[in-house]
């Protein structure tokens, strides 16, 4: 089989997150980090050097200073500069700065899934809301846990060191439906020649 990825949910929504938030960050003149040469993330400096006042929310979308972070491209630049301390602090790291953000569960969400072969030579490509795209397998283990909050199971994976993407409920869905009877009697789905478990807490 081979089905065309599919985008499964918007890399960023307009709005702000659970009603928290308020105000449009979208331009440079709103508050905005620069981008241009040596002015990027400037303007997120608190007092404190290392302290960004950038949050991610559990969907995905990025906050500064309250407002929401609308440009795509803004998104990116920032999550590809994103790192993740062994303690579990998130930073932005520059060649000039280096600044902690808050993330409320993990940095990306997985909003398609382009699936190829059948069986054991099945192979599953995620893509995240970032444009990251990786191949589930050895090095991007499918994983069941329990967010923060303490909510149901979920479906996690590693997308670069230290750095993981919640696989979006809609994503999970369309492999839930390729769902077999893996080695241990366990309900997963194949990809690279790993079988990835989806009915129980795998962390």
């Amino acid at each position: 089989m081979d089905r065309k990825m599919k985008s499964r949910a918007p890399a960023n929504h307009s709005g702000t997150d659970s009603g928290k938030h308020s105000g449009d960050q979208s331009g440079t003149n709103a508050g905005t980090p620069h981008v241009a040469g040596g002015d990027l993330l400037r303007d997120v400096r608190r007092p404190t050097p290392q302290d960004f006042d950038i949050r991610i929310a559990a969907d995905g979308r990025w906050y500064h200073e309250g407002g929401e972070i609308t440009r795509p491209a803004l998104v990116r630049l920032f999550a590809s500069v994103l790192q993740r301390e062994p303690d579990g602090t998130y930073w932005l790291v520059t060649p000039v700065e280096r600044g902690r953000i808050d993330v409320d569960d993990v940095p990306f969400i997985m909003i398609a899934a382009d699936i190829k072969g059948d069986g054991t030579d099945q192979v599953i490509r995620l893509r995240s809301n970032v444009a990251d795209e990786i191949v589930l397998g050895p090095d991007h283990q499918l994983v069941m846990r329990r967010p923060p909050d303490g909510d149901d199971l979920r479906p996690y994976v590693m997308i670069r060191p230290g750095l993981e993407g919640r696989i979006a409920r809609p994503v999970f869905y369309e492999l839930a439906a390729l769902g077999v009877e893996g080695p241990d009697g366990r309900i997963g789905v194949w990809s690279a020649g790993t079988f990835h478990c989806l009915d129980g807490d795998t962390a």
